[in-house]
């Protein structure tokens, strides 16, 4: 319950409790007992009961934020209906509502609130229609969410009619009938949610006068008809869903010029003709295609290679025909590919095998013929389907394919006679085992200088020895050490060969498992290559001047630093050059988000950092971010087996309080999800300025509970003050951008700027709170973070151009 000494203080104005877990009812007379309200928040609690009547008596009030309740019963429209200075109202997330008829009834009292700008009721019971009075609200109305209840019949005449809506949710509800061509009028309109409803007729050719619209779902309706070419008209366009209808002829030409199309588009499960367009290319930007299940026919556009940021392309359930065209080699961050159920021929190309980040490819059911290749995807029998294509040979075991028979020729047939080939060939092989002979002698003779070369670990560009460490540290002098952790230091040091900088790891074989973690994450290092992880130069085994063992390993050197320094400078005079603008956080965070999906997801053996957190992310010249120390994950994952190294992994653990799950503090066993954790702590620190662990997080507040109170609406008082600098000084946001109760009124570029920067960083806050879910479940899948954060980035852009 609320405590009862806010009612000592009657001339309070603004109060909020958000995020406190609070539970019980709000008092009758809330309204009566704090006359002065102008700001209320009770959101993210467990309130039940009703919603006060009484909240009338505070005639001032502009902001009631309920949000993530229990509240049930009715909304009193009357009572609420005679706040004329409301501006925000948000409702969403209760029980509110009874799912009959008149639900929303208490909307013909809200055309009294002139200055509203915010209503949100998704996520609760209302039923009935949209009464239409709706039309009659205030033309300052931005945002408008009904989303998530139970409403029928049709959207009302006169939507149109609020001009200023900038986002409208009544997704999965029962909406049915045509959407009405008026719809069009809403030329401010950013986000159009209409999809899971029942509606039918023909998608509105007015949606193109929609030039300010980001993204549109209308997925899972009845829509039929053919796609109008007037959505080419939205040139800010970033993601279109349209699966799932019942929508027939040819996909629009002007479809696919849409080049600002970056998240996703969605066409399949529908009934479309014709060819996939050739243009399809100019869609250079896009991470997503889906033409799944339709009709579409012709041969596949090599154009298509030009799309070179696709992860996920899905032609299957057509009737493509022809071969796989070479042209796809170029996708080399393809994912995900699905041309299954066609008519495809022809045989397999060998590049497929050679798509480096490719996980899932499925072949099945077409006429392909010839060998199947055996590398990359191939090589992976839960990776890759073939089913179906009956001329196929060769491949995995697994597969259970027909062996291939290969002409042979016969020595008539060959070049040359085998009296010729025979002396020749034993002379090469005697020729070939001499040179291993030498070879390895070679090998040892400089392993016992302490020399790893790159024989022992393939792709490493040379070897190195203890002396030579020595020297490029200066006897590892204190001047050049850049970090220490529970397993080692690292030293700069100047390869004295050519003059390369590296940074030089220096184990601590005196801490017990040390050695056996060096060998480890060799093991781990040599096997994974992304370019937003520290790449490994050389290693070094060997014996130090005192006859003890030495192990190091030779990562590239990142000039910048760790994003620690950047974010938390410990000098002063420094404090203003080492700041970081919001697209270098962005960029960052996005750097560190993929590459944990690596980790994760697209390694041989899924890697589990364990130690995330800012002193662990490096930056390269060009500040892009490299993600380090991830190779004692492995170790770690097998030391939470061993008994005798279960200290280990607990004092590794230890040294990073602040970014460790809550599961693991119960004992749990580490996994991705706790990385996920680990990154979400990481970015609230970065868009906060705050550590995990600074001094003001006390009596159960944490940076968790800080970056939540700042949400929905108040994100710009927990944003780290120095990205306020830097976003005041770019001309995003000024000191005078808001009127502390409300969204700011839209009556320059200015104000639209602010507002949208704003948007920007709410969506970050929202992402770094999904990923630091209590429940390993319920965080967000780290390839889902890069496309929502690479969308913000693309969004933040857009704010700056414009």
């Amino acid at each position: 319950m609320l405590p009862s000494s806010i009612y000592n203080i009657s001339s309070i104005n603004r109060f909020g409790v958000a995020g406190n877990n609070f539970h019980g009812e709000l008092p009758p007379n809330l309204g009566i007992l704090l006359p002065n309200l102008v700001e209320f928040y009770c959101d993210i609690n467990n309130f039940t009961g009703n919603i006060p009547v009484s909240l009338s008596n505070a005639s001032r009030l502009q902001l009631i934020d309920f949000f993530t309740n229990d509240f049930t019963g009715t909304i009193p429209g009357e009572s609420l209906g005679s706040l004329r200075s409301l501006i925000w109202l948000n409702f969403a997330v209760n029980r509110l509502g009874n799912g009959k008829l008149g639900d929303l009834s208490f909307l013909n009292f809200l055309t009294n609130c002139t200055s509203l700008e915010y209503l949100g009721l998704s996520d609760n019971r209302f039923g009935g229609e949209i009464p239409r009075s709706i039309a009659n609200l205030t033309t300052q109305l931005q945002v408008l969410d009904m989303g998530v209840n139970l409403l029928h019949g049709s959207l009302p005449k006169g939507i149109g009619n609020l001009i200023n809506l900038i986002v409208l949710y009544v997704d999965l509800n029962y909406l049915a009938g045509v959407v009405p061509e008026e719809i069009g009028k809403l030329k401010k309109m950013g986000e159009l949610y209409l999809e899971d409803n029942k509606f039918s007729g023909p998608i509105p050719s007015s949606l193109g006068n929609m030039t300010s619209l980001i993204e549109l779902y209308m997925e899972k309706n009845n829509f039929q008809g053919s796609i109008p070419p007037s959505l080419g008209n939205c040139q800010n366009l970033l993601l279109l869903s349209l699966y799932n209808n019942n929508l027939t002829g040819s996909i629009p030409q002007k479809l696919m010029e849409l080049s600002t199309l970056s998240i996703s588009l969605d066409l399949s499960e529908n009934y479309l003709t014709g060819p996939l367009p050739s243009n399809v290319g100019d869609l250079v930007h896009l991470t997503w295609l889906n033409v799944s299940n339709n009709k579409l026919s012709g041969e596949i556009p090599s154009t298509i290679s030009s799309c070179t940021s696709l992860g996920g392309l899905y032609l299957d359930d057509n009737k493509f025909e022809g071969t796989i065209p070479q042209s796809l080699k170029d996708l080399k961050g393809l994912e995900e590919l699905d041309i299954s159920s066609n008519n495809l021929s022809g045989q397999i190309p060998d590049f497929l095998g050679k798509l480096g980040a490719l996980k899932y490819l499925n072949l099945s059911y077409n006429d392909f013929e010839g060998e199947l290749p055996k590398e990359g995807i191939f090589s992976n029998v839960s990776g890759a389907s073939v089913l179906g294509n009956h001329r196929l040979c060769g491949g995995i075991p697994q597969l259970h394919l027909p062996t291939c028979h290969k002409n042979k020729h016969h020595s008539s047939g060959g070049p040359f006679p085998p009296k010729v080939v025979i002396p020749i060939s034993c002379a090469l092989a005697f020729i070939i085992a001499l040179s291993c002979f030498f070879i390895a002698r070679s090998m040892l003779k400089k392993s016992r200088d302490g020399l790893v070369t790159s024989r022992s670990y393939k792709d490493w560009k040379f070897g190195v020895s203890y002396s030579q460490l020595v020297e490029s540290t200066n006897g590892f002098l204190v001047d050049n050490l850049i970090g220490s952790g529970s397993f080692g230091s690292v030293y700069k040091g100047v390869i004295p060969s050519d003059g390369t900088v590296v940074a030089i790891k220096v184990l601590n074989l005196q801490q017990q498992g040390a050695s056996k973690s060096f060998n480890d994450e060799c093991k781990a290092l040599r096997s994974v290559r992304h370019r937003n992880l520290v790449k490994i130069i050389t290693a070094c085994s060997s014996i130090d001047n005192h006859g003890r063992d030495f192990k190091s390993l030779v990562f590239e050197f990142m000039p910048n630093g760790s994003l620690d320094s950047w974010l938390h400078p410990r000098d002063e005079e420094q404090s203003p050059s080492k700041r970081l603008n919001f697209m270098q956080r962005l960029n960052i965070a996005i750097d560190v988000a993929s590459a944990l999906d690596y980790l994760h997801n697209h390694c041989e053996t899924s890697i589990v950092h364990c130690d995330l957190k800012p002193s662990n992310v490096l930056l390269d010249e060009d500040m892009v971010a490299h993600v380090g120390d991830f190779g004692l994950a492995r170790f770690l994952l097998e030391a939470s087996n061993d008994p005798s190294l279960s200290q280990i992994m607990s004092s590794q653990l230890k040294g990073s309080i602040g970014y460790i799950p809550p599961e693991y503090g119960m004992g749990g066993q580490v996994s991705i999800q706790g990385d996920v954790y680990s990154y979400g702590i990481l970015l609230l620190e970065m868009f906060t300025g705050k550590t995990p662990t600074d001094d003001m997080f006390i009596e159960g507040l944490s940076i968790y509970k800080f970056a939540a109170i700042g949400l929905p609406d108040h994100v710009m008082d927990v944003v780290d003050p120095s990205l306020l600098l830097d976003l005041e000084a770019d001309g995003s946001v000024n000191d005078d951008r808001y009127e502390r109760t409300a969204l700011p009124r839209r009556n320059n570029h200015g104000m639209v700027k602010a507002k949208k920067v704003e948007e920007c960083l709410f969506a970050v806050m929202q992402i770094g709170l999904s990923c630091c879910a209590v429940s390993p479940r319920e965080r967000m899948l780290l390839n889902m973070v890069v496309g929502k954060m690479s969308a913000i980035k693309d969004s933040y852009l857009k704010v700056q151009e414009g």
